[in-house]
């Protein structure tokens, strides 16, 4: 059986911790910010984690589970 292929996009848009949970960048941060407040952008700045519900599949699609 040959083996398990990462998913290129979903390897440049998530990281895993040390703990094992997931990070990802928050999104609506590339355009339109004009109408969007500072604190807004500057909260949009910082990392999130992955929600709970969603780390089966993100395992999946970065090939560890």
């Amino acid at each position: 059986m040959p083996k398990m292929k990462t998913n290129s996009g979903a390897k440049k848009r998530f990281a895993l911790t040390g703990t094992g949970k997931i990070k990802r960048k928050h999104a609506y941060k590339s355009h339109i910010l004009t109408k969007k407040t500072k604190k807004q952008k500057r909260n949009l700045t910082q990392t999130g984690l992955v929600h709970k519900v969603d780390e089966n599949s993100v395992k999946h699609l970065l090939g560890l589970k």
